[in-house]
């Protein structure tokens, strides 16, 4: 029987920015229709493994596979052709651009538009009648929203999520923890996401792996009844 291989699959990966090494020989793997939170408190490498894998940084030793393809010297661009959607920490909104322009960018053409739409507005009804309006002029929440939506237009096979609750309300989170779980049950959307909100990130996750000073040292099934303790333990040190 031929085996499936993961959406995505770190094999001992060390990479950082020019002199200074970030992430130590990292090893994981995200299956098909998995999602996977990586957890740790600032500063430990986390965004710095999801440009490495979407080859924004070089990989200075190890390999970076998505499925069956090997994505080590892939450039960003290539690596979104390989079904992969990214929502960087830093909200790369077009802010002068109006939500429909920023929620087209994730389409190879204008004419999946109406579509693909029609099932974001019911994840995120908020902007079903606000299509006009410039993305800049939206709340910090309804950033982060447009955000989720513009990379679930392109339908990815893997998406990637770098801190999306950061700073927001509760009601916030639940509608993109709906969201994310309805994506998954209804498309099969393999995901990997970057948290420290250790709530949200066990409710939408099959597993969690915790990252410190660039090396992954704990990992476990995120249903597990000591997930939580085992996480914050980590996040305190």
């Amino acid at each position: 029987m031929t085996s499936v291989a993961p959406a995505l699959r770190l094999e001992g990966v060390s990479s950082g920015y020019k002199a200074s090494m970030v992430l130590n020989d990292v090893s994981l793997s995200v299956p098909r229709g998995a999602c996977a939170a990586l957890l740790g408190k600032n500063g430990m490498g986390k965004s710095t493994l999801l440009k490495t894998v979407m080859g924004y940084l070089p990989k200075l030793r190890g390999r970076v596979r998505l499925g069956e393809v090997d994505a080590t010297r892939l450039r960003p661009h290539e690596v979104a052709r390989c079904g992969v959607a990214y929502a960087a920490q830093e909200q790369p909104l077009f802010p002068d651009l109006s939500i429909r322009d920023n929620l087209r960018l994730g389409l190879a053409r204008d004419s999946l538009f109406d579509e693909r739409f029609e099932e974001i507005a019911e994840l995120f009804p908020v902007f079903a009648s606000r299509l006009r309006q410039h993305a800049g002029t939206l709340s910090g929440g309804e950033q982060k929203m447009l955000l989720v939506a513009r990379g679930l237009m392109q339908r990815p096979a893997l998406l990637l999520l770098d801190e999306i609750t950061e700073g927001l309300q509760p009601s916030v989170i639940e509608r993109l923890a709906g969201a994310l779980n309805w994506e998954r049950e209804r498309r099969g959307t393999s995901m990997f996401i970057v948290e420290q909100n250790v709530a949200f990130a066990l409710r939408v996750a099959d597993r969690y792996l915790v990252l410190k000073q660039g090396a992954i040292v704990d990992e476990g099934e995120a249903g597990a009844p000591d997930a939580a303790g085992h996480i914050i333990d980590h996040l305190k040190v």
